[in-house]
């Protein structure tokens, strides 16, 4: 397994990570995801929250709640159980859009950026595509998200759930960034030999990546608990979460494009 490369990616990553035209480039992707989610939020917020308090009077389900949350020491959480998992319930939805938006919006600069710093003479083999990408990415999701509600009630098991759950977002950031970065340079065949020979690296930089939005995740699942500030708090998750998807993009394309040059030295040599 290529540790060396997922490092030496991360470090050139990180670097290209404050240049002023890669924080520049986190605004559009941004401002699409804020404008939707704020349409969304204000649309159809207050319908969910009824909706998730409906359920909980029709089957009882503040006293389970209640039971649960006081085993674990956090009966103080039962005032906000039903904002807490409308958020929760939204948040999968929240993160495909701000990956979708980065798939599509800022990968192309990103791959644009990296290729002309640093791998000017790689040729450009164009074997993927625009639709190609969105097709990719929405299949993944949707293997991603039967995954995800499977998982859902090892919530009540916490060690596995904080298991499962980095690495079915790892997996789904793998699936969606190394396509993004391979389609401009690759060609078919390269790409999926690429995906397949360096899968176990490529996987543990969405895993780690999966681990830096945790942050963001805390950020608005913790809305649920200061409504009055949920516009702002809401907003400032969604930056968050683009910048570590900016990142996570750059980290990809480094190590992609790297393992690409690599690649093409072996077959002609």
């Amino acid at each position: 397994m290529n540790l060396h490369g997922v490092m030496h990616s991360w470090a050139r990553a990180l670097v290209a990570q404050f240049h002023y035209r890669i924080l520049l480039l986190s605004l559009m992707p941004f401002l699409v995801s804020l404008v939707l989610w704020g349409l969304a939020m204000w649309w159809g917020l207050q319908a969910l929250f009824d909706y998730v308090q409906a359920f909980f009077v029709r089957h009882d389900a503040y006293a389970t709640a209640g039971n649960f949350l006081s085993t674990l020491g956090l009966l103080t959480l039962k005032t906000v159980i039903v904002p807490l998992i409308a958020m929760w319930v939204l948040l999968p939805l929240m993160l495909i859009t701000s990956l979708l938006a980065i798939a599509l919006i800022a990968m192309p600069v990103i791959n644009r950026y990296v290729s002309a710093r640093d791998y000017p003479a790689l040729e450009q083999r164009k074997g993927g595509s625009f639709f190609g990408s969105v097709w990719h990415s929405l299949s993944s999701f949707v293997i991603f998200l039967g995954l995800w509600l499977l998982s859902l009630p090892l919530v009540f098991i916490p060690p596995l759930y904080f298991i499962v759950q980095p690495v079915l977002w790892g997996w789904l950031t793998y699936r969606v960034m190394s396509y993004d970065a391979l389609a401009d340079h690759a060609d078919a065949d390269e790409r999926k030999s690429l995906t397949h020979l360096h899968r176990k690296p490529l996987l543990i930089i969405g895993l780690i990546t999966g681990a830096l939005g945790a942050a963001p995740t805390m950020l608005w699942l913790g809305g649920a608990m200061t409504m009055a500030f949920l516009p702002i708090i809401a907003g400032f998750a969604i930056w968050l979460y683009v910048l570590v998807f900016i990142f996570t993009g750059l980290w990809f394309q480094y190590y992609c494009l790297a393992a690409l040059q690599a690649h093409r030295s072996t077959v002609v040599s």
